[in-house]
Parts: structure tokens; sequence; C-alpha cells
């Protein structure tokens, strides 16, 4: 029987087992169908007394033992992970689907799981992603498993090795004979002892005869026998209902956190979150049915863009310096996009791909959950957040949208001549279709066409300017992502209708091709001004838009924008959320646009546990108590100083003639000023004893027991704070949320920087916000989790 290199243990000396043949009978060796070798160890009986009645009747009163029972099997997937080599477990829902299919024996057998985002094929033993690029998975049924001393967790063997082990241990049960040995052609043994403990040998050819003690690499391994036996997680199986669908679009560069990851292992990651956060946070709804699952998906971009279909990877290395090989690499792979995404050229390239890239799996999803009937939403992190914003801000309603998408999914399913017809009427040139078609002209022929062509056609200004714009953005944008027409077809066109031209038209031609605009930073009614490219629209209207870590703001205000009109709003989105980490070096603010003369403070997200973190309550605790001492300790000290230092003395009113001041009234006048000292005195000393306990109520006792006079100095505020409005963008309410940092990125804000602005994808308070803003739409309340 052969076995992978995986399955091979460490061995240490099997004499043990093999001598002591004095008291022990062994029996002929077995040979199975797979050459594995099982040989049978008998306990000796008594040669002096071969017929003692004592001992039959110790025989008789020996315990039956238990009958065979087949092992529980249980699915696993392989997952490669720093340089290490994992098998990790279905969940046994997914794990009893593909058991259930595999014993149907019905040929090509698919079996969707994790969620219906991969396609197990059971005969095949792979595992394929439904919604994105990645090398098929292996895929094992298994039933045995194995650890040596230096490994942390058991590994499965494999089917063949299993079915081998499985067949001893039936037997070995059944016949209630133990110490079987199997030897494999391999020179792998294992010897089942007892049904606790079996041990994995390594061969012993190359281990000196003289080596007393055997080394770590010759220990056997333990050898376990079915799952319900070895230490292991198994997750829990996703709900099935989908209640909500986002689409999560990265920023620049291949890898969207400090381990490199991609954008697919980070969005795995953060559904894995918003899961635990459902099952923590929602539980009772989920329990009464409320509440099924968020299901989240990873929209990439950059490898359009970097692909091979662009060619701008190999144009970019040819200009690189050889120097500082590894720092150019990472800037030409990550920051070259923020320059990629200002070209007018490879801007259009990227919102093609981001729109194309979430209409696909927009589709691919409704075909595997035909039932779903929820919402959608968006995420983008970094420059993709700035990508959705410009995408948000052009998208169109109303039937002209829909009757330009008829025309702009397909230009090759309709006629040339219908195709020309609809596409003047739409621009409002019809009245020049009878003129084009006199010289037999299309779409693709009209794209080719100069300006000076139309011009001796007698087309005025105006409309050859409309029609050249038009084409050249629509139609060769479509047919060079189609890739219908190559440059070489393209050049030669162009030189057989325009003759020997300059290189330098050849050179615009090849520019119009590679889908080029001009740069013109437009200002709509509303005020966002963006790069003036061709934005593709959505099969869908997002209902929320969530920002992670965005530059929009600067973005918009290098563009030229001051102001955000206070009645703007998406067209599509009429919801728009701002999250960003309070040391993220990249993100910027969005509601000092809209609201400029005010100074607000952004809204503090709350901790996923219920609570502010414990070191941003100490610092807003010492802050007030600093605050109160100040005013109630120094102002009273100050009174008391002020009270000693100056004496009252009353007044005396003037002597009129024929009157004299009497002793009676000077004496009065004295009692009256030391009563008011007194009176005064009394009240510093009542004031500082009294401060302690009054601090102590304010800071330790909950805001419930606040003093009224510091409720009623909070109120104006708030009030005057709820007056504000802060436009249409997220429908009158706040736009801009900061996470809480930790308490050991409080020590050095410079030192966690750059991570703070990749910390989005495991953010426990994020995804809750996330979470939070979906379900309180569909008028289900979160769970107040306090711990």
């Amino acid at each position: 029987m052969s076995l992978n290199s995986g399955d091979q243990g460490a061995l240490s000396e099997t004499a043990p087992f093999a001598k002591n043949e004095d008291h022990q009978q062994k029996r002929p060796s077995t040979v199975t169908g797979d050459n594995t070798h099982v040989d049978q160890v008998l306990p000796g009986v008594d040669e002096a007394s071969p017929g003692s009645t004592s001992s039959f009747e110790m025989l008789d009163m020996e315990p039956v033992p238990p009958p065979y029972q087949k092992v529980q099997p249980h699915w696993f997937f392989y997952k490669q992970s720093d340089d290490n080599v994992l098998w990790l477990p279905f969940s046994r829902e997914d794990s009893e689907k593909l058991e259930n299919a595999n014993n149907a024996d019905d040929g090509e057998v698919v079996v969707a799981v994790e969620g219906e985002r991969y396609d197990v094929n059971v005969k095949e033993r792979k595992c394929y992603a439904v919604y994105w690029e990645q090398a098929p998975i292996e895929v094992r049924r298994c039933t045995w498993f194995h650890k040596g001393d230096k490994d942390m967790r058991f590994m499965p063997y494999s089917e063949d090795f299993s079915n081998s082990l499985e067949d001893a241990y039936m037997i070995a049960v059944t016949l209630d004979e133990w110490k079987r040995k199997l030897d494999f052609p391999t020179g792998e043994t294992v010897i089942l002892h007892n049904p606790k403990l079996i041990m994995h040998y390594q061969p012993i050819g190359l281990q000196e005869d003289w080596i007393s003690s055997p080394s770590e690499n010759t220990r056997p391994r333990t050898v376990k026998r079915g799952i319900n036996n070895i230490p292991i997680d198994i997750p829990d199986c996703e709900p099935e209902k989908v209640d909500h669908l986002v689409f999560m679009v990265h920023g620049i560069g291949p890898a969207c956190d400090l381990r490199f990851r991609s954008i697919i292992q980070c969005v795995n990651d953060f559904r894995s979150v918003s899961l635990s956060l459902l099952a923590s946070h929602y539980k009772t709804a989920q329990l009464e049915g409320k509440v099924g699952k968020v299901e989240f998906l990873p929209v990439n971009w950059h490898s359009a863009l970097h692909g091979d279909a662009t060619g701008v990877d190999e144009d970019i290395h040819r200009i690189t310096l050889p120097s500082i090989s590894r720092l150019r690499h990472f800037t030409n792979d990550t920051l070259l996009d923020l320059f990629f995404y200002n070209s007018p050229t490879y801007c259009q390239t990227i919102v093609d791909t981001v729109a194309s890239e979430i209409n696909r799996l927009h589709t691919l999803f409704k075909q595997r959950h035909p039932k779903f009937n929820g919402e959608i939403s968006v995420v983008g992190h970094s420059l993709g957040s700035l990508i959705l914003f410009d995408m948000l801000t052009n998208q169109r309603t109303g039937p002209e949208s829909a009757r330009e998408e008829v025309l702009s999914d397909d230009p090759c399913h309709l006629e040339p001549d219908t195709l020309l017809e609809q596409t003047l009427a739409r621009l409002g040139l019809q009245q020049y279709t009878d003129i084009l078609k006199a010289e037999n002209l299309d779409l693709e022929s009209l794209a080719l066409c100069q300006e000076n062509d139309l011009k001796d056609l007698g087309i005025p200004l105006g409309p050859r300017k409309k029609m050249l714009k038009y084409v050249r953005r629509k139609y060769f944008s479509e047919d060079y992502k189609a890739g219908r027409l190559s440059l070489e077809r393209q050049g030669s066109l162009h030189s057989q209708d325009n003759g020997p031209e300059s290189a330098v038209e050849k050179g615009q031609f090849l520019r119009t091709q590679s889908i080029t605009s001009a740069v013109d930073y437009e200002y709509f009614n509303m005020g966002i001004g963006q790069v003036s490219v061709d934005y593709p629209q959505l099969a869908f209207q997002p209902q929320t838009f969530f920002a992670f870590g965005s530059p929009i703001g600067m973005f918009l205000t290098v563009r030229g924008l001051k102001r955000i009109d206070l009645n703007y709003s998406f067209p599509t989105c009429k919801s728009f959320y701002n999250i960003y980490h309070p040391f993220d070096p990249v993100a910027y603010r969005i509601e000092p646009m809209i609201i400029p003369d005010v100074d607000l403070e952004p809204m503090l997200i709350p901790h996923h546990k219920g609570r502010k973190r414990m070191h941003l309550e100490l610092k807003d605790s010492f802050t007030r108590m600093s605050i109160d001492f100040k005013n109630n300790v120094l102002g009273s000290l100050r009174t008391a100083w002020q009270s000693f230092s100056k004496l009252p003395v009353a007044a005396l009113p003037p002597v009129a003639e024929g009157e004299s001041t009497t002793e009676e009234s000077l004496q009065e006048t004295q009692v009256c000023a030391s009563a008011q000292r007194e009176e005064k005195s009394g009240d510093f000393w009542t004031k500082i004893l009294e401060w302690p306990r009054a601090l102590h109520r304010h800071h330790f006792q909950g805001e419930s027991e606040e003093v009224d006079s510091s409720r009623s100095t909070e109120e104006p505020q708030q009030a005057e704070k709820a007056e504000i409005k802060m436009g249409m963008l997220n429908g009158g309410r706040r736009i801009d949320y900061v996470l809480q940092e930790k308490p050991i990125e409080s020590f050095n804000e410079y030192l966690f920087a750059i991570q703070s602005h990749l910390c989005y994808w495991e953010s426990e308070d994020a995804a809750l916000l996330l979470l939070k803003e979906i379900y309180d739409k569909l008028d289900v309340t979160l769970e107040q989790h306090q711990q």
C-alpha cells in the first residue's frame, strides 16, 4: 500500500513487541488486497495444564467485547497558511451533505457548502470557489487521525490508509484480539495495542543498531479513530436565510492588511466576525427566526488593472530603475493605483471593472439565491470608497438610464443600421441618419472618422462633436473590453482611411481606443466635482454606502470642491457612513464640508461589548475630576481668601445736624458684620466637606444620579446639536463615525498609523455598526451586550 509523504510518521524500536516468544504464540501473517501485512500476536496459554478446568472457567467469566460499530466520517478541506499545512473541518451540516452525496453514488455530484460560496465535486474530491477565482481545494473524507510530539493538532490520514486501519480495527474488535501489527509497503508500521492505544512507527532500516533510545525523529505518532476522539473545533453551520447582501471593494494594491492577505481572505474574516456578532447581539432574534445572516462578497479590481489586458505593468517595468528593487516594486504595485485613478485612461478601466464585477456578482448571487428579496449595500476601503463615491454620484434613475443600459450592455445584439439609428435618436441627432447611411457608415466606421470627415458631409460643429464623443467613449470602450478589435487591425484601418497620416494622429487614435477622455472637472448642480469619465450603471440601487478609512474628503477638496450642498444626496443611495480610525493617516472627514461653520466632534462608535474602552473612560473621568476640582475647590478657596482679606464694614449714614451716633448703633453694626463673616465662613467649609461626596456621586454612581444643575447645563447643548442639520447625504443623520483606539495604540499614535488604516477588516466595532444599520431598517433591535 502506497502512502503520502504527509502520512509517514516517526518510529521507535519495535523489538519489545516482536520478542518475548517464550510466552506468546504467533499466527501466520495475512496479506490484504493492498499488500498490507496484518500479523496477529495472541496471548500464550499455560502448557503445563492445558486441560485445567479453572482456566476454562476464567475464560468463560471474561466480559463479552462490545460489538463493532462503523466509524463516523467527517469531511475536511485543505488549507495552507504561513507555510503550514492545515486540514480544517467542514461544519457538521456540510459534512453530512457531503457524506450523503458520497453514498448516493450518482456520478458527478456537486454539493454547495460554506454558505453556497463553494461547490464540492464529491467524485473528484475538489472544492471550487463560486464568486471569485481561486485554485481548486482538496477535500477529504476523514476517519483516522495522527499526531506527533511536536504537532499542534491531529492531522487526517489519506482515505486509503484510513480504510486499511479500519479493516484491521474491525478484525481486532470482532475477534477481541489486539496487539495486531500492520506493515505497509513503505516500511511503516502501525500496532493496535488496544482500542485506546494505537501507535504509528516509521521504518527502522536507516537506524543504527547501537542507538539505545529513539530520537525525536523516530518517536511514534499517536493514532486516533473518529473525530469524536480528538480535540477539534468544528465550526457552526451558517444560517441559510440571507437578509442582506454587501459588496466590499478594496483599496490600493493586491494586499489588504499587514499580513499581505488578499481581499478574499479579509472579507472572509469580516464575514466570520459578523456571524459571531449576530450570534451574540441578535441571539433572541435568531432563535425567533427574524435574523438570518448578512452575506459579504469581495470585489477585486486590482488584477484587471495590472493584468495583461492593459499592459501597464510592462510599461512601468521598462522605465523603473534597477536600484532598491523591492521598494520600487511595492510602489509600482500599490501607490501607483492612486495615480492610475487620476488618469482618465485608467480611471475608466477601474470604474468599468468595479461596476462589471459588482453586476456579475449580483447576477450570480441571484441565480444561487432565487428567493432572496433583501436590500444590497456597498462597502469601500481606502481608494475603493472613492471609486464607489464617484460611481454613486453618477448613477441615473428613470427610463433614460434603462434605455442607455440597453444600448451599452451589448452593442452587437442589434443590426448595425438599427444600432446607429437608436444611438442617433438618443443623442437627438436622428435627422443626420440618412446622411450617414448614404455613406454606408455604422458605429464602427463612424468612430474611425475624424472631425474633418464629418465636416465634409455637411454636419455642423455641435452635432459632429456629440457623435464623436459618444462613439469613442461608449462603443470603443466596450469593443476594447470584449477584445473584438485588435490594435493591429485598428492601425491598418486607420492607415487605409487616411493615407499617409502622421504618427501623431495614429497615436491619438490609439489613445482614444484605450478609453481616454479629456480631463474635465465639472461642478454639477449639487456641487460634486468628478473626473469626466463615462461612469457605468449598477444593476441595483444600494441601500447604504459604508466608507472605511476613506480619503473622499481630501479628493473632493483637491478637485476644487469647498462645500457639499445640504440638499445633495446620491441619486440611488440614501444612506452614507464615513467610518475611520482616529490614527488613520488616509482617512478624512465629510461633515465639515457640509457644515463648515460648526465645529462638531464625530460620533464615537460604541464598543461591541457595550461600553467605552477602559482607558478612554479613565481619561474622561480624570478630565472631569480635574475640571470639578478646579471649579469647586479652588473657587471656594478664592472666595474664602477674599472673605478673610476684605472684612465687610457697614456703611455709616451721614450724621445730620442735631443727631449723633450712639454706642448702641455702633454695636449693632459690629454684630451684623460678624454675623456675615460667620455665614460666609460656614458656606466655605460646607462646600469643602460636601465636595468629595458630590464628586463620588457624579463619577461613580452613573449619569442618572447627576445633579440637576449639570443636567440643566447639558440640555441646551444637546438641543443645540439636535437642531444642526447634517444635510441629505445620510438622510439628515450624522455621517462621520470614529472607532475607539486600543489601549496599546494610545501610547504612540505614529507607531500604529499604518496598522490603523488596515484594521477595519477585523474590527468588531465597525462590523457591529454595519449590522445595526442594516437590521434597524428591518425593525430588528440590537440586544444590549454588557460585559
